[in-house]
């Protein structure tokens, strides 16, 4: 591991991509919209017919959309409402649904509940998206807490069972990444050799920017508006996540409060860690999207060693991460390679 305090660091980091020249100086063809929540973007960058890039661009915010109204929990009629709305039930879902909640176990069970998707009443109960955010009432966030566990989802047959008849799920964990994986499939089917997928903190790139360049990422400075920099990183075919408190939060009597919550305590996360980037090959995007989450939740010692159990375990999968603590330092494992700016 190497510690790092670099003078430009203020607390946490987001990426943005900082090169927009494509394979062989072709101008790249992008769409952005709200969608997810957030603002998203799709690029490609290998020289395709512009006609043809634009209605592949179209096809996967339809897709993105698609998956929103299956996975979400506020959508009427989406898989997760209707597990929602009958808890205590087997409920019939998609294979994609099956294939979310199975990436969201296996990463509670490995971060022992520090990622939990039961954890759906409480957040319902923290707005962050409200004008006026309010704190909710103690007592109301402690008998939420008797119904977060996530021993209690089961999958098989093509169907989910919430055993906890009070109990509620919510993927925005997980979900965001797993269609940024999606998406990246999609492009490829579609004959993308060179592309980035910029799902609000979830980046995932497709080849190269040109032959033997990669991709440069920018690790940004906070608060600052998306103006400055602190470093980058450089990766080919490689999906990037990063979790911080920055992203959404409010200030009430002089504290913050972020929208990670802690599955223990129902309240944002207290720990050393501001924020967390995880970077691994591509098709990881909705695993590294809960790992990040983990591990800003597990503090940066837990969450270092928990990096390397996974490393261990999933060779293939690449990972390599940097964590930010709330002094400014940056502590990144093996293979992450942040060249600091000047």
């Amino acid at each position: 591991m190497k510690a790092i305090k670099p003078i430009l660091m203020t607390a946490v980091m987001a990426l943005i991509i900082i090169t927009h020249t494509g394979c062989g100086g072709e101008e790249p063809v992008s769409k952005s919209d709200f969608c997810l929540d957030t603002a998203c973007e799709v690029t490609i960058y290998d020289g395709m017919d512009k006609k043809e890039a634009e209605a592949i661009l179209e096809e996967s915010f339809v897709l993105m959309r698609e998956y929103e109204n299956l996975l979400s929990k506020t959508r009427p009629g989406s898989d997760v409402s209707a597990i929602n709305d009958t808890p205590g039930e087997w409920v019939e879902v998609t294979d994609e649904t099956i294939e979310v909640i199975r990436i969201a176990n296996m990463v509670s069970w490995e971060s022992e509940g520090a990622f939990d998707i039961t954890i759906g009443k409480i957040t319902d109960m923290w707005n962050f998206k409200s004008e006026e955010p309010k704190i909710p009432d103690d007592n109301n966030i402690k008998d939420a807490l008797a119904h977060v566990d996530y021993k209690a989802i089961t999958t098989g047959g093509g169907k989910v069972l919430l055993n906890d008849k009070d109990g509620q799920i919510d993927l925005g964990g997980v979900a965001k990444g797993y269609i940024a994986d999606k998406v990246c499939a999609f492009l490829e089917e579609k004959g993308v050799t060179s592309a980035v997928i910029n799902l609000g903190g979830n980046v995932v790139v497709i080849g190269e920017k040109a032959e033997d360049t990669p991709w440069t990422i920018g690790i940004e400075r906070p608060f600052a508006d998306r103006t400055e920099i602190i470093g980058t990183i450089e990766t080919t075919d490689a999906t990037v996540v990063t979790s911080g408190i920055y992203e959404r939060n409010f200030e009430k009597n002089g504290k913050i409060y972020h929208h990670i919550l802690d599955p223990e305590t129902g309240y944002p996360a207290e720990t050393d860690l501001e924020a967390v980037t995880i970077v691994a090959a591509k098709g990881n995007s909705g695993f590294c999207d809960a790992v990040s989450t983990a591990c800003l939740i597990m503090g940066k010692q837990q969450a270092v060693d928990y990096i390397e159990m996974l490393r261990n375990s999933y060779p293939e999968k690449e990972l390599r991460a940097a964590f930010i603590d709330n002094e400014g330092n940056i502590v990144q494992t093996d293979g992450m390679k942040i060249t600091f700016a000047e």
